[in-house]
């Protein structure tokens, strides 16, 4: 109790709490935070005000405590006219199926800018093909390797192309002194202790769906399984049990705060992270401060690794990071309704996506070429307080991409050649990656069992696979945790699962 009081304390100390009574002229939001909540009578909120021609009460909470938050929010009677939520939380799905938020299936296509931009991606983020909320749209195939440049040349090696190539890689800069301090310590890969269930876009994950395990969920002998009842699955988890075994992933792979990703890699320890390729321009943030002259030099990436015979199987997202869905509770009538949705229908245009993303043109940033936005008046203190305000808060308001996803905002990009290099090369990953990508079927149905069983069951999978990698379980071990999954309500599950996606019929 005393941790979700000190979480609710928290959000509301940081401009939040619960959302007041409002009017017609007040949109009410809640959504995440990745810093200091902005202040309501900041810059970047009276842009959003005036370009909205509405007040706007937001409540913003720390990202670590937003899972607590939501779930208390949604028992309560102050639920805000629009929260930012995973649409298959459990506690989300059951409050929509009950009628708690509105079923916004047959809506959309009157608001022409909240219209879905990819089909697929609106079946995503659905719940058994009926939409609750208006997905955030996200690059849909963003996974990569970022890798330490400088070190590659240390070691004489180039970027891997291969998961073999990757473990030599890896290897080499654990045993060959990469840092060049004459001492044995250093590793390979950085991988830090991922909180949440199976397939959420780990280094686990995606390392699976390189070994061509199904990504979360896939076809196997005409059904629909879970991609760790495969032997691929099994396959990559042995690899990277070895990898671990020789010292080539940090020893403190179990336990390391994802939020410390970076400073392994930054401070010459770790020289590889697999993550989304967004990474590699926080990493070169950080090399920039050290060295502004050369920092181009310590960062490279590359996309997603083949096997040895040439097989590709690349890990795609969702296409969405949460949807904004609309509460029931505070707007009662299809007048309301209507009010609220085209408030966010305006802020869907893209000047209102360009306001969110990139702030206030001519004052943090001015357009280049254009599709990017560069970044000016950098060292004002009150531009910066723009800035933090659009990338920790107001971004999380935004549904569309930017110009190179297929967006309407601009891509947002430092001053400087390693950073627009690193973009290019971002594209060009992303485009080749995405025809080799390995969709989860499963995506648009809830089975009613994992939204009942979850809390007992989610679990089952990552902790045993942790205890596989550390050497607890043995392969047997782990495969007897995967039966234990199925005991224990996977096995409904999966036939849910099965029913649900054959009455959805095609979804390409």
């Amino acid at each position: 109790m005393l941790t979700l009081t000190a979480a609710l304390t928290a959000s509301a100390c940081s401009g939040g709490g619960d959302a007041p009574k409002t009017d017609s002229n007040t949109i009410t939001f809640m959504a995440r935070l990745f810093g200091t909540a902005p202040n309501p009578q900041g810059e970047m909120q009276q842009a959003v005000e005036k370009f909205l021609g509405k007040k706007i009460h937001v409540t913003w909470v720390p990202n670590a405590q937003y899972s607590d938050k939501i779930n208390v929010t949604l028992a309560s009677d102050s639920i805000p006219q629009v929260i930012d939520v995973d649409p298959h939380l459990p506690a989300f799905v059951k409050a929509a199926q009950a009628g708690a938020f509105w079923d916004l299936t047959d809506k959309i296509d009157k608001y022409p800018n909240l219209k879905p931009a990819d089909q697929r991606t609106a079946l995503n983020s659905s719940i058994n093909g009926k939409i609750y909320g208006f997905y955030r749209m996200r690059p849909l195939l963003r996974s990569a390797v970022i890798i330490r440049k400088d070190w590659l040349e240390k070691v004489g090696l180039k970027e891997p192309q291969t998961v073999d190539d990757l473990y030599q890689v890896a290897k080499a800069f654990t045993e060959k002194d990469p840092d060049g301090n004459g001492k044995k310590d250093t590793y390979g890969l950085i991988i830090p202790k991922w909180p949440g269930n199976y397939a959420t876009a780990s280094p686990y994950d995606v390392i699976e769906t390189w070994f061509g395990a199904p990504n979360g969920w896939g076809q196997r002998n005409g059904k629909i399984v879970p991609g760790f009842d495969t032997p691929e699955f099994l396959e990559a988890n042995k690899w990277l049990k070895k990898m671990v075994g020789e010292g080539l992933v940090n020893p403190d792979f179990a336990t390391l705060d994802a939020a410390k990703w970076n400073e392994p890699f930054h401070q010459n320890k770790g020289g590889m992270i697999i993550d989304v390729n967004i990474r590699s321009r926080q990493v070169l943030d950080l090399f920039k401060e050290d060295d502004p002259e050369h920092y181009g030099d310590k960062v490279t990436m590359v996309g997603n690794l083949k096997l040895s015979d040439d097989k590709k199987f690349s890990y795609p997202f969702t296409g969405y990071n949460d949807v904004l869905a609309i509460s029931k509770q505070s707007v009662r009538t299809e007048a309301d309704l209507d009010n609220v949705l085209k408030s966010l229908d305006k802020l869907a245009t893209k000047e209102g996506q360009v306001l969110l993303q990139n702030g206030i043109e001519g004052r943090n940033f001015k357009v280049e070429n254009g599709d990017t936005a560069a970044l000016i008046n950098e060292d004002d203190p009150a531009v910066k307080t723009i800035q933090n305000d659009v990338d920790n808060a107001f971004t999380q308001l935004s549904t569309k991409g930017t110009a190179d996803i297929g967006g309407i905002a601009y891509q947002r990009v430092p001053s400087g050649e390693p950073y627009k290099a690193m973009l290019k090369l971002q594209k060009e990953l992303m485009a080749e990656d995405l025809k080799t990508a390995v969709h989860n079927v499963g995506l648009p149905v809830v089975s009613p069992t994992a939204v009942q069983r979850g809390p007992q069951i989610d679990t089952i999978i990552p902790d045993a696979r942790i205890k596989y990698l550390s050497g607890q379980l043995d392969d047997e071990g782990l495969k007897a945790e995967i039966k234990r999954w199925y005991d224990s309500g996977g096995t409904q599950v999966t036939a849910e699962m099965n029913d649900l996606i054959a009455k959805l019929g095609p979804t390409s």
